[in-house]
């Protein structure tokens, strides 16, 4: 299925593109492929590819074209058949699931975009069905008689997402405590910072960055807590297989969870591990070598398969203790309990600074003082001439002669007893 659009004109109500997200999601929702929109636009499928993604983005011309391309299919985005992709919350809030990946055809690399390495592929039975470790969006979401606001657009978005975010930030760092903190800290985030994820393409997307960021961090390492291992799996295969995974290199681990275990093409995967295309295939490469050296299963079935047995054991894999995070309402309320604690110790500490500052502005001197300049001997002046100064016996006397009471000629004279 392709559509012709003008692309030489110049009368195009807006040269603005919309997110990197709502492009691949246009095109998806066209049935076109990168093939087809690159041949409507006139450039290469790699080009394209590198725009959906967000690496490059196009200019002049190029630009142009693919704005009135996007805007062209845009315009029937409204229709009731795509109703179940999107959620009718309040600014625009998309509970979209994340797009399981589909196999790209090889392309030639080009000037603006380099070619995308060869990275396995999951097989065509395993691309229909969702992720399992995300799983689909409830189609109630959009549902019209279901309470709106961002309190409940927040709980449908934590019922949604918060289970399979804790699944995978233990599978990344092998702590329960710590894949519910996470969790926990993420959605906390996106509660204090809402309205920024409501209008945000992905909000899943968007909550999963946050939770590995804090799980995968570095500094807890310094910390008493996580010091100690959790208990491992009771299954000897899940043991096995949570070995293999927490002995990657943190940025393989990423990138094995997001592309095996959420199900994310690898330019999606690139672009939420910051990283470009290449790099992100050769890390998946040298992953997936790593993990077959140390799981049985995976050393025995071809490459093209191994993302897909991978997935399924991440489905599979149990874990000691149940994954259960708290109730959306009670991370909605200590995010805001937090934020209160915050704001009054800000409010108090402006108070001691501003008390501070105006005590030390009463006390301290309004105008300078020069200190005294200290003592010295000036050769040439004569010595002190006149009286001299009493010592100590004669001042003793000198007082006792004016403290008598019988000063003066009164002194002399006989007294009469």
């Amino acid at each position: 299925m392709t559509r012709s659009v003008d692309t030489t004109s110049s009368s195009a109500p807006e040269l603005s593109l919309p997110a990197r997200k709502e492009r691949r999601r246009l095109r998806e929702a066209a049935d076109l492929t990168h093939e087809q929109v690159a041949a409507a636009v006139g450039v290469t499928a790699a080009t394209v590819r590198s725009w959906e993604t967000g690496r490059t983005d196009p200019r002049g011309r190029n630009r142009e074209a693919y704005a009135v391309f996007l805007a062209a299919l845009a315009a029937p985005a409204a229709a009731p058949e795509q109703a179940d992709t999107t959620s009718d919350g309040p600014a625009g809030t998309s509970f979209a699931a994340d797009t399981p990946r589909t196999a790209q055809p090889a392309e030639p690399a080009s000037a603006e975009a380099p070619a995308e390495p060869t990275a396995p592929a999951p097989p065509a039975e395993s691309a229909a069905p969702a992720a399992p470790a995300v799983p689909a969006a409830p189609a109630a979401l959009s549902a019209a008689g279901r309470t709106t606001g961002p309190a409940a657009d927040f709980d449908a978005l934590y019922d949604h997402a918060a289970p399979a975010l804790a699944r995978q930030t233990y599978l990344l760092t092998g702590r329960r405590t710590l894949a519910l903190k996470a969790v926990e800290r993420a959605f906390t985030r996106a509660w204090a910072r809402w309205p920024e994820v409501a209008t945000d393409p992905d909000p899943v997307g968007w909550v999963r960055a946050v939770a590995y960021d804090y799980a995968l961090s570095p500094w807890h390492r310094f910390r008493r807590a996580h010091r100690r291992h959790d208990a491992p799996p009771a299954d000897p295969a899940d043991r096995i297989l949570l070995a293999a995974v927490l002995s990657l290199p943190t940025r393989h681990r990423r990138t094995v969870m997001l592309y095996d275990g959420v199900g994310l093409d690898l330019p999606d995967t690139a672009a939420e591990t910051e990283a470009s295309t290449p790099t992100a295939g050769i890390r998946l490469v040298h992953a997936h070598a790593d993990l077959a050296d140390r799981i049985p299963q995976l050393a025995e079935v071809p490459p093209e398969k191994q993302s897909a047995l991978l997935r399924d054991l991440f489905t599979a894999l149990r874990p000691a203790a149940p994954l259960a995070p708290r109730p959306a309402a009670a991370v909605r309320g200590g995010g805001e309990r937090r934020v209160r604690l915050w704001s009054r110790g800000a409010l108090g500490l402006t108070a001691v600074i501003a008390t501070a500052t105006g005590y030390t502005a009463m006390t301290a001197p309004n105008h300078y003082e020069p200190p005294q300049a200290p003592g010295q001997s000036v050769s040439g002046v004569p010595p002190l001439s006149g009286p001299q100064q009493l010592t100590e016996q004669r001042r003793q006397l000198h007082e006792k002669l004016r403290a008598d009471p019988e000063a003066g000629p009164a002194r002399i004279a006989p007294k009469v007893e």
